[in-house]
């Protein structure tokens, strides 16, 4: 899998093969489905949003909409 990933984090593109005894295996609560490895930081990020795509979206919204210039 980290192959096939090219050892990088599906969501921020770090450089898994520091992280390869903490890289998370990311599954869909719901199915179980494995979606992918992970950074541990962005597998906690998805686990406070409880994989909830509306908040989500809302998240990013906020960080677009409050960026100071």
């Amino acid at each position: 899998m980290l192959e096939e990933q090219n050892y990088l984090c599906l969501i921020c593109l770090c450089d898994l093969r520091g992280f390869v005894k903490s890289a998370a295996v990311d599954h869909c609560h719901e199915t179980g489905k494995v979606r992918g490895l992970l950074c541990d930081m962005c597998n906690k990020g998805l686990g406070a949003f409880r994989d909830d795509v509306d908040s989500l979206e809302r998240a990013v919204k906020y960080l677009k909409e409050s960026r100071w210039e």
